[in-house]
């Protein structure tokens, strides 16, 4: 068949664009196949021991058991089909999460949980925080995440936030012998300046060569909370310069609604999660941040699952009062699980939780999610694997790895947060050494290969 163009004659159009395309591929690997926990649980840094995690699970467990002591309850209260064995597998998967590992990420807050205090009261709760760290790293009983939240970096905060974060990690590496937990990661409020960013990279930079780290083991994530952080004053998306300038440190960025929202002059009485203008700002998150392996985390549900009656010692409560406590979790936990699933929907598989009671039903809401729409993706999965198998078998190449990277990570989120078994996840037709890869494309060229 007769063409005109020849190898020699296409040889500089080639060259730049397999320029272009490797400068593309790696500014957008792709989703991550990291692990990403369901939630953060934020807790002010002057309560933090080395047990809070595991008190955080007796108490959400003790909220659970209480409040939905069976699947018929938690089929009412979240509104799940009564079709097969849904609300069972669901009641009893929240069960074993929580006596297992309630909690997955937990933030040491030295900002809006904790407040302005004098500064030698926050040094000695910055030591004591470090210390709390250090005993729970040796008796590991502190969750697989976790980090701390300094304040911002504006100027009036910037020494205070510094010095936190300075005694910090000073103090939990002479007591843990130079060893992070891993994980570890820190949290930066109130981002409005790409210089604030390269601040604290050059801050962590010096701590690390103090305290004998490797450069960039600390990880940073960023908060947008104001609408600076998604916007410069020329109107270009300032995002993922902000994520730049941590020069490879970030690994995530948080969603925080409620100061937005009043950045944007919205009265509190109209400020809440799903808001038009939090909408938007999520949008924004996701379509700058796609395919750069960055995690996306929403907020909070304010709405807490506490009961307006506390019997007193030695008295117990009437059965009125324990109905309308248990009416008051109900709606509460309504509210969390609609919110958690529609970030979920949304594409959002983290937020906050910001009460222990609010923990269970979140995994409630994220496994009914995940179980849902478990035959469909399995279908899905299979289907793809298999053209994909096809392609490679007729010696051409398969680009779509992002998307099967997307497939397969569903069913990675689903069964480390304990939604999805690895029996289920193999019903897509998946070994279990291929899903312990966590990556599409070795699982491609292990199937190539075999």
């Amino acid at each position: 068949m007769k063409t005109t163009l020849t190898a020699q004659s296409l040889s500089d159009t080639r060259t730049a664009l397999q320029a272009a395309n490797k400068a593309f591929n790696h500014r957008y690997p792709g989703e991550s196949s990291r692990r990403q926990p369901v939630h953060s649980v934020y807790g002010g840094a002057h309560l933090f021991k080395a047990e809070t995690a595991a008190k955080l699970a007796e108490v959400a467990l003790r909220s659970w058991e209480e409040h939905a002591p069976d699947a018929r309850t938690l089929a009412r209260v979240l509104g799940l089909t009564q079709e097969g064995d849904l609300a069972e597998k669901v009641h009893a998967r929240v069960v074993a999460k929580l006596r297992r590992e309630a909690v997955e990420d937990y933030r040491i807050d030295f900002e809006d949980g904790y407040g302005h205090r004098p500064d030698a009261e926050e040094d000695g709760h910055a030591v004591a925080a470090a210390e709390e760290m250090a005993r729970g790293l040796e008796r590991g009983s502190l969750p697989p995440f976790i980090g701390i939240r300094i304040k911002s970096f504006s100027d009036e905060l910037f020494g205070r936030s510094v010095r936190t974060l300075d005694l910090f990690l000073s103090s939990l590496l002479e007591k843990t012998g130079g060893r992070l937990p891993p994980h570890f990661v820190v949290t930066l409020p109130k981002v409005t300046l790409r210089e604030q960013v390269s601040a604290l990279d050059s801050v962590l930079i010096g701590l690390e060569e103090g305290l004998g780290l490797p450069r960039g083991v600390v990880k940073l994530e960023l908060m947008v909370e104001t609408p600076q952080s998604l916007f410069d004053p020329e109107g270009r998306v300032e995002l993922p310069l902000l994520v730049g300038a941590a020069r490879g440190r970030c690994t995530g960025v948080h969603f925080g609604a409620y100061d937005y929202t009043a950045a944007c002059g919205i009265t509190a009485a109209y400020q809440h999660l799903f808001h038009p203008s939090c909408d938007f700002a999520r949008h924004v998150m996701q379509v700058s941040l796609a395919g750069t392996g960055i995690h996306l985390s929403d907020g909070a549900t304010t709405t807490m699952p506490v009961g307006p009656h506390k019997a007193p010692k030695g008295v117990s409560l009437t059965p009125e009062q324990q109905e309308e406590n248990r009416a008051a979790v109900h709606r509460a936990w309504r509210l969390h699980a609609d919110n958690v699933r529609r970030s979920l929907t949304d594409g959002f598989y983290q937020g906050w939780d910001l009460h222990p009671a609010q923990v269970p039903v979140r995994y409630a809401a994220v496994y009914a999610f995940f179980l849902e729409g478990l035959d469909a993706a399995s279908r899905r999965l299979k289907a793809f694997m298999d053209k994909a198998a096809q392609a490679t078998r007729l010696g051409d190449v398969f680009d779509d790895a992002a998307t099967g990277q997307g497939l397969i990570n569903y069913f990675l989120r689903g069964i480390a947060c304990g939604a999805l078994t690895e029996d289920e996840a193999r019903a897509a037709g998946l070994t279990l050494d291929e899903l312990r890869t966590r990556s599409f494309l070795e699982i491609l060229q292990g199937r190539r290969k075999g």
